[in-house]
């Protein structure tokens, strides 16, 4: 922990070390900005870290944030970062029973061999066109899109022209995602796999008039201007890794365990007040740019908070002695296993996940899906692990809003993770109980996080992983230049919760740099 001098005063204090807060403090360091980073934790990288969540196992997980897909390479470009993505060889694997036989629909390995795949499954070739046009299209708003995620906001109008298809635009920004799914494919499981981009981390009906499922479905295809989710090499602790000691390189002053308390503002000057385990003190600072939600900072500035927000999945960490056998030996479970692996995920299946979770009880099959990085990156083994064919593996389960834990989070916790992993189990050949790794205690190696315990660890409101509901990516009443102002003129929101936030993108911290620079009359850029 770094002992900080009393009463200094900084250019920008960063309230909280998460990726965003350090890629402001290396953007404002380099423009030769003073800053100081606080952070509450005794480590920097808040959700994008990884871990050895196993006792006396040589294996560095990414815990909590897993895949980037929408972290701008002007980002890595611009602050000289040390870190490398890997592409996923196949795109998802999604189990099925067809005519009581097993089978399933591999995305990835080819166009030949995905039309195949779809063919297989459906009997046709029409629901691969289907796929086809419909990625296109996806694939068209990408490009469109995802360069302006670090520019100043654009109006909705301007958006709209930028994207130039009227039908693109209808189908993403007007109508319920199910509508124009329901409209484009026939295939109860194809639409499932399309609808799932929709629901991840977001608790919402296919059909609902918010449209938050629309907006979470866009955020999972624009990554990159292609809609690609990669891996890090490294795991997800190399990124922010490479992040502090691009922003320590640059001049900023990073004090782990240090947890800001208070934030005193004029509009000009402020006070930040910090807590430590031994003592308490304050900087002062020209701007504050807080990375952490919405609600933190009503509570920092002593504002009204803004509505209660909700997480709504189950995050599970496991380690594999071997990848398990499927029950469909098409398919090998390398491949299967590779991208995502879409586990009770039919149209109708997520339906009505949704509908008994909205009525205040566990989905008697909840869906979820699982990745494993150490297919696509082995680095994050140890070589002993490694050579004797262990992996990893991360699952997602969705439609769990955090409601459903009030009464008792333990007990609720372990009934879901065990639904959740009969419905893997229904797809394959032996128990995944079986290659379940052991720790040095002998225990199995299986760690699983509900939004209520992400909320006790992380400070995520509600468990939300993106803080509250996702923005559109244009301007709104309110939403300010860059998407990060608050009430307060010199008081910046950096985090996930920012316009342009969630996910492990960076754009938050980037466009709060960008709002102080050109405040000040700086000249923006790498």
């Amino acid at each position: 922990m770094t002992a900080l001098a009393a009463h200094r005063t900084y250019d920008a204090v960063i309230v909280g070390g998460g990726h965003n807060g350090l890629v402001a403090a290396a953007y404002l360091a380099r423009a030769g900005r003073s800053v100081l980073v606080l952070e509450r934790l005794d480590r920097t990288g808040g959700a994008a870290v990884s871990t050895q969540p196993f006792a006396g196992v040589d294996a560095r997980l990414s815990r909590y944030s897993y895949l980037v897909s929408l972290l701008p390479t002007k980002i890595v470009r611009d602050l000289g970062l040390d870190f490398r993505l890997r592409t996923r060889t196949v795109s998802s694997y999604t189990p099925a029973e067809r005519d009581g036989r097993p089978t399933g629909l591999l995305v990835g390995g080819g166009e030949r061999r995905t039309r195949e795949a779809f063919a297989r499954l459906t009997g046709s070739d029409r629901e691969f066109e289907a796929w086809q046009r419909f990625y296109a299209m996806t694939g068209h708003v990408a490009r469109r899109v995802f360069p302006t995620l670090t520019e100043p906001l654009p109006t909705r109008d301007e958006l709209r022209r930028r994207i130039d298809d009227g039908d693109a635009w209808r189908a993403l920004f007007e109508e319920p995602i199910g509508a124009v799914i329901e409209e484009r494919f026939a295939d109860d499981l194809v639409r499932g796999v399309v609808l799932t981009d929709a629901l991840i981390g977001t608790f919402a009906d296919a059909h609902d008039p918010s449209l938050a499922q629309n907006r979470c479905f866009l955020y999972h295809v624009v990554g990159g201007g292609t809609g690609d989710w990669d891996v890090p090499v490294g795991g997800m602790g190399a990124l922010t890794d490479a992040l502090a000691a691009a922003a320590r390189t640059a001049g900023a002053e990073i004090a782990t365990g240090h947890e800001a308390v208070r934030i005193d503002t004029d509009g000009h000057s402020a006070e930040v007040t910090y807590r430590t385990a031994g003592t308490e003190g304050t900087v002062t600072a020209r701007h504050v740019l807080v990375n952490a939600s919405p609600r933190e900072l009503a509570v920092l500035t002593d504002d009204t908070p803004p509505p209660p927000a909700e997480g709504a999945q189950l995050k599970v960490n496991m380690l594999l002695k071997r990848l398990p056998r499927l029950r469909d030996e098409s398919v090998d479970p390398r491949e299967a296993f590779a991208g995502t692996f879409h586990i009770a995920e039919g149209y109708e299946q997520l339906a009505v996940a949704h509908s008994q979770a909205s009525a205040g009880r566990l989905p008697d099959a909840p869906p979820s899906e699982i990745y494993c990085h150490s297919l696509t990156d082995p680095t994050i083994l140890g070589p002993g692990l490694a050579e004797q064919g262990y992996h990893t593996l991360t699952l997602f389960g969705l439609h769990t809003p955090a409601r459903l834990f009030d009464h008792d989070n333990d007990t609720t916790r372990r009934e879901l993770l065990e639904s959740t992993l009969a419905q893997l189990d229904a797809h394959l050949a032996e128990p995944l109980a079986d290659c379940l790794a052991t720790d040095a205690e002998g225990r199995p190696c299986i760690e699983a996080k509900t939004p209520l315990d992400l909320e006790r660890d992380l400070g995520l409101p509600g468990g939300n992983i993106f803080h509250r509901e996702l923005s559109w990516p244009h301007a709104q009443d309110g939403t300010g230049r860059w998407g990060v102002e608050t009430r307060h003129p010199n008081v910046l929101l950096c985090g996930a919760g920012a316009v342009r936030g969630g996910g492990v993108s960076g754009v938050p911290g980037h466009n709060a740099a960008m709002a102080v620079l050109e405040a000040a009359g700086t000249t923006v850029g790498g």
